[in-house]
């Protein structure tokens, strides 16, 4: 009824009359290919998708050329996990993504920084515009599987992620507490009027496991994962525990190291992707 013809800006799924409409869709540098984008999502902060994108990383790095864009400005976390502190350089051609000790090529804004405790303090326009510089104008080179790690919700960043970068998929974060299906609903709610496929959900901080007898120990009860995904007809594809040396890792900058036994159905569904 009150159809203007602009669907750039509209955000009514499945309308009949609208428009394929790429004009914010940013190209990559000259040279560089990125055959998958998978997005680490969550509808609120502190679940963990941070942790979830670096153990994908680190799990696919062992058999495809791998990347993460750290799209989480104001508040990035992924250089500590790998253990990098060197400044990302530059060429007349565009930034230099910094490389792992496996070889994960990585654009983060405290690449740049003079020092990773300096506050970002920008408006949302000036935030997305960085994302749009991290995937147009940094040379990436040849990437298999380019994982994008996510600022929480539903603001500028993601709505920019979902309209610049061709997302193949994205992995939903959540964590056990009740408030799961309104957490996840956002996500998901988003994702769908973007038209973006949804892979799945992980939980993360699911349960601990007993050092002497391997009993699972639910810290905050009963889990609602499972429930979320089946209310909105998704794969739980897998669960994380509360396990110290995770912990450890990432904060000696090892995560590399640690060996992921909980993400097997994540990695198949991005593969099959």
């Amino acid at each position: 009824m009150s159809c203007n013809s602009e669907c750039g800006s509209c955000g009514v799924a499945g309308c009949g009359q609208r428009k394929e409409d790429n004009s914010f869709a940013v190209p990559l540098a000259e040279g560089s290919t990125v055959k998958k984008v998978i997005g680490v999502v969550s509808g609120k902060g502190g679940v963990g998708k941070s942790l979830i994108t670096g153990l994908l990383a680190s799990r696919f790095a062992k058999t495809h050329k791998t990347a993460i864009l750290d799209a989480d400005i104001t508040g990035p976390s992924i250089p500590k996990m790998f253990g990098i502190t060197e400044r990302a350089a530059g060429s007349e051609k565009g930034l230099i993504p910094v490389e792992t000790a496996t070889g994960i090529k990585l654009m983060s804004i405290n690449l740049l920084l003079e020092s990773p405790e300096m506050p970002v303090i920008w408006r949302g326009p000036v935030i997305a515009g960085v994302v749009k510089q991290f995937w147009g104008e940094v040379l990436w080179g040849d990437v298999d599987y380019m994982f994008v790690d996510m600022p929480p919700g539903t603001g500028d960043v993601p709505l920019t992620v979902f309209q610049s970068l061709p997302i193949s998929g994205i992995i939903v974060v959540a964590s056990p507490q009740e408030l799961v299906s309104m957490i996840v609903g956002k996500a998901v709610g988003m994702a769908n009027m973007m038209n973006i496929p949804i892979l799945g959900i992980v939980e993360n901080m699911s349960y601990v496991e007993c050092p002497d007898c391997g009993k699972k120990i639910y810290l905050y009860g009963e889990s609602h994962v499972e429930e979320a995904a089946k209310e909105y007809g998704l794969d739980l594809l897998g669960s994380v525990p509360v396990d110290p040396l995770i912990a450890k890792c990432c904060d000696n900058g090892e995560l590399e190291k640690m060996e992921d036994r909980w993400l097997d159905a994540a990695a198949a569904k991005i593969i099959a992707t």
